[in-house]
């Protein structure tokens, strides 16, 4: 309701001091699952991501294979396994 007006005696104010845990509990059980689903993706798009060095160690390892195809013979098969 940010940006707008509370109706009077709506549910949700701009000014709600409640708690997190008050709110989702004045929710009804079927828009919990909705807030929870959408505060699990808000937490995982939060954790950072262990990375480490880029790995190159494969490189050169198709040698053998680079006089019999193309990039565009790879593409297409990468696709036709994809299922694309």
């Amino acid at each position: 309701m940010r940006g707008r007006k509370a109706k009077k005696g709506s549910a949700v104010k701009g000014n709600d001091n409640r708690s997190l845990e008050d709110l989702v509990k004045g929710i009804p059980p079927e828009l919990r699952e909705q807030v929870r689903d959408f505060l699990v993706s808000l937490m995982e798009r939060r954790v950072k991501r262990k990375c480490g060095p880029l790995r190159q160690d494969w490189a050169g390892s198709l040698r053998e294979f680079k006089g019999k195809y193309t990039s565009l013979d790879l593409q297409k098969k990468a696709l036709e396994w994809r299922g694309d």
